[in-house]
């Protein structure tokens, strides 16, 4: 029994201190984690701006990440982005910046707010070379702000105009025998389209011809002015296909010369006037960057609140990257509340989704802007539910290359009787206490009268719409049906037939509502607010890793046909305001 109790006390000390252990580890963790540790960039420095990392609207979050130093878990946000670009216009320890083009993870209005903070960052006369070894047409939009612009000798700039498309599904339908049974209000709603037709409607081609053609004399018309070309001579370029090869790229004047990457490096040490070639140059990356400056307003005056809406708008709680009716609902109304907070800027990043859950957001907008200026910033896709829950701020931003518009509504009754039936002889009966108490179970077909139910339930929720609209936009409701229709507009057009006020930049936003607010010395504060490190390690991490590994594993591309299905299920019985699957422009 003696020996017993030795054991038993010997084994119960070992698990207090291995405990007491994994205590301290884990806060050892949880500090490396959260510290704000300083860091020193020295002097002669060159800012690296890599377009490759996709920049979202808010910082990619992983507790993981950050303890293992992934700097794939560690990029900044589009804003943070901005913002550190502009402090490093006057920030003397930086002399430049390096610009690594070549491949764009970001949107066309994502492109275009980088390309203007970099704009501006030049009127400082720090120089900008930017490079790349195969440059995209998105990475050359950003790449042609640079002083100078250089490609790998054996890569080459892309130079073929754009394209999009979409993935029809209706022939799959039809030979599984799936009935989708649509209802849509809008003669530009193409979002159903795969559903229901093989190709493109003549409308959803003409709406797609308007818009990226908008992009792209976008992109002609900025490399017109950054280069000293002709816009009608860029065009030709691609309608001839006269760009295969870098050095035709370079012959034609689309870059400044053809280099490696120790060549370009000797090119930015001698605008830092350095004593000899091949010295290690200062590169500063943006992570280590956030860490050394305060580039974010901390004034006294008082503060602006930004609220981040990007994903899907969906009823309920939500996911961390969807735009949830209860959570923003309980948000902005803390918001509304909160008399530190002086003014609102409502960053919409979104396709749409819930009609429903965009009336519930839309409520809290509009009771919010009578307390205090509310102000939205469109980032790169707005539209339909995104539109939705924008239309009624006191001041509506968007860039040019935004996306936004598509004020439609649709809905989705699938009947997979046939489907069961005659592909896996599944058949199905109930008993019922009312003629339509089982109406949308999805193993019959509407009859007749449910139809007319479902239909008009879509035509009353697009005169809703549409009533929001006009009275948020102060416009005749005959002119917005006229401009409504489920058309998709970019934010240059928008701004022209009055949907939104003025084409600018998030800080042109926040910069408006610090004018509205009376505010010449304010700070911002960011929401929804930042989860703590366990909550991240719970909610986060499980689900980032396995999407990561499954869009590995299956290709970016499949990935993009996995996710349209997947929206396709979250679509099916609850009325949608939602723009076309994807904005996916080649």
């Amino acid at each position: 029994m003696k020996s017993f109790f030795k054991t038993f006390f010997a084994v119960l000390l070992a698990l207090v201190v291995l405990c007491v252990m994994g205590i301290f580890i884990l806060a050892g963790f949880i500090a490396s984690a959260t510290s704000a540790e300083k860091t020193t960039i020295g002097n002669d420095a060159v800012l690296v701006v890599d377009l490759a990392n996709h920049f979202r609207e808010r910082k990619q979050e992983n507790p993981i990440g950050s303890i293992i130093d992934d700097e794939a878990y560690d990029i900044p946000s589009l804003y943070d982005v901005v913002r550190m670009i502009r402090y490093a216009k006057a920030d003397t320890a930086i002399k430049g910046i390096y610009l690594v083009c070549g491949h764009n993870a970001n949107g066309f209005a994502a492109s275009e707010e980088l390309r203007k903070a970099l704009a501006d960052f030049k009127d400082s006369k720090k120089f900008i070379v930017a490079y790349g070894e195969a440059i995209s047409q998105k990475g050359y939009y950003v790449g042609t702000i640079a002083n100078k612009l250089y490609c790998h000798p054996e890569g080459g700039v892309e130079w073929g105009g754009f394209s999009s498309g979409m993935l029809y599904l209706k022939g799959a339908l039809d030979k599984l025998e799936i009935q989708p049974q649509i209802f849509y209000a809008g003669k530009f709603k193409s979002a159903t389209e795969p559903l229901r037709e093989t190709h493109m409607t003549e409308a959803n081609r003409l709406q797609t011809s308007v818009w990226l053609g908008d992009l792209y004399s976008r992109l002609l018309q900025t490399t017109a002015e950054s280069r000293d070309l002709d816009t009608a001579k860029l065009r030709m370029l691609a309608v001839n296909g006269s760009v295969q090869t870098a050095h035709d790229a370079l012959q034609l004047g689309l870059v400044d010369g053809l280099k490696y990457d120790d060549q370009v490096k000797n090119a930015i040490l001698r605008k830092l006037h350095a004593a000899k070639d091949e010295q290690k140059i200062n590169f500063v990356k943006l992570t280590d960057y956030a860490r050394a400056v305060e580039f974010k307003k901390t004034g006294s005056d008082g503060r602006i609140a930004i609220v981040y809406a990007a994903g899907d708008i969906v009823d309920g709680k939500g996911e961390s990257d969807q735009v949830s009716s209860d959570e923003f609902r309980n948000l902005i109304r803390k918001l509304r509340l909160d008399n530190d907070i002086k003014a609102i800027v409502f960053r919409v990043n979104s396709p749409g989704g819930s009609s429903l859950a965009s009336d519930v957001i839309w409520r809290e907008i509009t009771l919010a802007r009578k307390e205090k200026p509310v102000v939205v910033s469109m980032g790169d896709v707005a539209a339909s539910g995104g539109y939705y829950i924008s239309c009624n701020a006191d001041s509506v931003f968007a860039n040019a290359n935004t996306i936004t518009g598509s004020i439609g509504v649709f809905s989705i009754v699938p009947n997979f009787e046939s489907f069961f039936r005659n592909k896996l002889g599944v058949t199905f009966d109930r008993v019922k206490t009312a003629p339509f108490a089982d109406m949308g179970s999805g193993d019959r077909p509407l009859n007749e009268t449910e139809k007319r139910f479902v239909q008009s339930a879509v035509d009353s929720i697009y005169h809703t719409f549409k009533t929001r609209v006009s009275e948020g936009r102060k416009k005749d409701m005959v002119y917005i049906d006229s401009i409504a229709q489920g058309r998709v507009w970019t934010g240059t057009r928008a701004s022209q037939i009055g949907l939104v006020d003025r084409v600018g930049t998030m800080q042109d936003a926040v910069d408006c509502a610090a004018r509205m607010a009376k505010l010449k010395d304010y700070r911002t504060r960011e929401y929804p607010e930042k989860k703590g490190f366990l909550e991240q390690l719970m909610s986060n991490y499980k689900k980032s890793v396995s999407k990561d590994l499954i869009k590995e594993e299956i290709g970016a591309e499949e990935w993009k046909v996995l996710q349209q299905v997947k929206q396709v299920r979250q679509m099916i019985g609850i009325p949608q305001a939602r723009m076309p699957f994807t904005v996916d422009v080649n």
